[in-house]
């Protein structure tokens, strides 16, 4: 045995020695290369079905749907990009998965971004990249890498009617299309997603990434970092999701690295911002298997916030499905467009887009009160700053008779504040008649302690509401107050600016935080002087002083239309504690006169 094994590999070297003679005559260097590049093509596709492995997201196909172009029925392509431009938006989009690229609001100005405008898929390929691109395509679930393959392309329209972008790639068993459908004057836009089989196809279906047995078809997702670049203190992104009856969001954190799954049932799906939001709505929603939510990071400069919707496995030859898909403003006069297919050129309702609206929750009623005599106010004067004076103006002096029943009452448990002290002395050791006691005080003065709660209930109500409404409001964004100090009142004002990021501060010297640091230190100052006694006076410096103090700072860099509301309120407020100390000090004038001459006419009585 131990012979014919060494004669075995004996023969083995000498074939092996005249095979690497044979191909060293033969042109080795080109050999060589063919080996290197068959090795390197080997150890990749074994490195993406690894990583196909490691993500737990093995593909079902029906039948075998392999991914591999059919030669015979594709061009040799190389990266093309397409342009489109409409009244609302510039779209630039590559035929490498027939995505988006950069998408422009052309009317709203971002001085932030590279065009100066507000961009809704950021032109940085940091961010738009091979790995992630707007309204890109995994075949199976968003954790899939998307798909990279060069399309045919062809455009039709011209600026002015409707345009059409149609990308098309051949499979070995399907061909997929995307095409892209834009109005001339339109946010919305519709993309039609079709997969037609060829001889042998009957359907795509990828294991679902969470429910054993849930299957796949495609994955279509959001753009990546919509725009414009925020400030997370006065700014947020959220995940909207529409169920039948209203929005429901998940609010991305500046800590967040997720990307989970959204369990109930949806109408609509899309990113939402201050000023901006970007959804998804599917035709028929029975086709949709569900929604993920994504705030991974990567290696963004900022927090991503991205939505994916996953479209069902399907059977048979061929598909279509179409997803009107909304890029633009959160303001009311643009979604409102799409609550009457007369408004808009889809011819597009029913879905109650409008609810991307940024609401004020249970305060939405308030809100809309206030609104519109903002928007009254606005009609009138046509400055939006001068709106804001004026609205604060009216809520003040319709909640006048509400703060002046608050301050009498304030005045009237100031003055009975010795007999109380009496009562509870008296009864300190027995607090249901210590209850009892002080229910009949209350009765016989005729003070009512709710008198003062309801009142202030009230203006917190209305304070809260005035705050989203101005903190949220879209038609600030670039409106123009005082030209030179706030020319956007979506903005901190600036009168000077430099190059260093100090704490707190940031790059700008503003003047309407100290205005508000002033008139708040002042109202504290007017409140304090009919403030009962009872609090140490360490807490009243720090309540007058150090809270207003502190307030500035954070809201240094605070929208410059809320610090005018906020501000314009506490000088206002001041003026109303002013008169309402005035009123007061008549009427304790006129008690104090009244008994003592009670008291005089008393011991006259007595003398007699």
């Amino acid at each position: 045995m131990k012979k014919n094994a060494i004669m075995a590999v004996v023969c083995s070297l000498v074939v092996l020695g005249g095979y690497i003679f044979y191909m060293g005559s033969n042109n080795p260097d080109e050999q060589n290369a063919n080996e290197l590049e068959t090795a390197v093509a080997e150890q990749t596709a074994e490195a993406a079905t690894d990583s196909d492995t490691s993500a737990a997201e093995q593909v079902t196909e029906i039948p075998d749907a392999e991914l591999t172009a059919a030669e015979e029925e594709n061009e040799i392509l190389e990266e093309e990009f397409i342009e489109v431009k409409t009244g609302k938006v510039y779209v630039k989009f590559t035929n490498k998965g027939g995505d988006v690229v950069d998408f422009q609001l052309i009317e709203h100005e971002d001085k932030t971004s590279e065009s100066g405008k507000v961009q809704m898929a950021s032109a940085d390929k940091e961010i738009v990249s091979d790995d992630n691109r707007a309204f890109a395509l995994n075949l199976g679930t968003g954790k899939k890498a998307i798909v990279n393959d060069f399309f045919a392309v062809e455009k039709t329209g011209t600026e002015g009617s409707l345009q059409t972008v149609v990308f098309t790639k051949n499979y070995k068993d399907f061909t997929l299309t995307k095409t892209y459908s834009f109005m001339p004057e339109d946010y919305m836009f519709k993309l039609n997603i079709s997969i037609k089989g060829k001889e042998g196809f009957n359907g795509l279906a990828f294991d679902g990434s969470e429910e054993k047995g849930s299957k796949v078809a495609y994955t279509l997702r959001t753009a990546p970092q919509i725009g414009p670049y925020f400030d997370t203190r006065y700014d947020f992104r959220d995940f909207l999701f529409h169920n039948n009856s209203k929005v429901k969001t998940k609010t991305l954190s500046g800590n967040d690295n997720k990307y989970e799954r959204y369990d109930d049932d949806f109408n609509w799906a899309g990113v939402g911002g201050k000023y901006f939001c970007e959804i998804i709505i599917p035709e028929n929603r029975d086709t949709i298997r569900g929604a993920y939510y994504s705030s991974n990071k990567a290696d963004y400069k900022d927090s991503n916030a991205q939505a994916f919707i996953e479209r069902k496995d399907f059977e048979g030859k061929e598909v279509n499905d179409t997803y009107y898909i909304y890029v633009g403003s959160r303001s009311e006069k643009e979604l409102r467009r799409y609550a009457s297919a007369a408004n808009n050129g889809w011819n597009f309702e029913g879905r109650n887009v409008g609810d991307a609206l940024s609401s004020g929750g249970f305060l939405g009623w308030l809100e809309s009160i206030l609104k519109w005599m903002l928007e009254l106010s606005y009609v009138l004067v046509h400055n939006w700053g001068v709106a804001i004076i004026i609205t604060t103006l009216l809520l003040k002096i319709i909640l006048f008779p509400l703060t002046y029943k608050q301050s009498i009452g304030t005045l009237k448990m100031q003055e009975l504040q010795p007999r109380m002290k009496e009562i509870q002395d008296k009864y300190k050791n027995n607090p249901q008649k210590l209850q009892e006691e002080t229910a009949k005080l209350y009765q016989k003065v005729g003070y009512n302690p709710m008198s003062g709660c309801l009142p202030m209930i009230f203006q917190m109500m209305a304070l809260f509401a005035m705050y989203n409404l101005f903190n949220n409001y879209f038609e600030f964004r670039g409106a123009s107050f005082v030209h030179g100090w706030i020319d956007d009142l979506s903005m901190g004002d600036s009168i000077l600016s430099w190059k260093a990021n100090i704490p707190f501060i940031g790059n700008n010297l503003r003047i309407l935080p100290i205005i508000y640091l002033v008139s708040q230190l002042f109202y504290g100052k007017i409140t304090q002087m009919n403030t009962a006694g009872g609090q140490s006076a360490g807490s009243m410096k720090f309540m007058t002083y150090g809270l207003p103090i502190i307030f500035s700072f954070l809201f240094y860099n605070a929208p410059s239309g809320l610090l005018l509301f906020w501000t314009v309120s506490n000088i206002l407020q001041m003026i109303q504690q002013i008169v309402i100390n005035k009123v007061m000090a008549k009427k304790k004038a006129e008690k104090a006169e009244t008994t003592s001459n009670l008291k005089h006419f008393t011991k006259q009585g007595k003398k007699k």
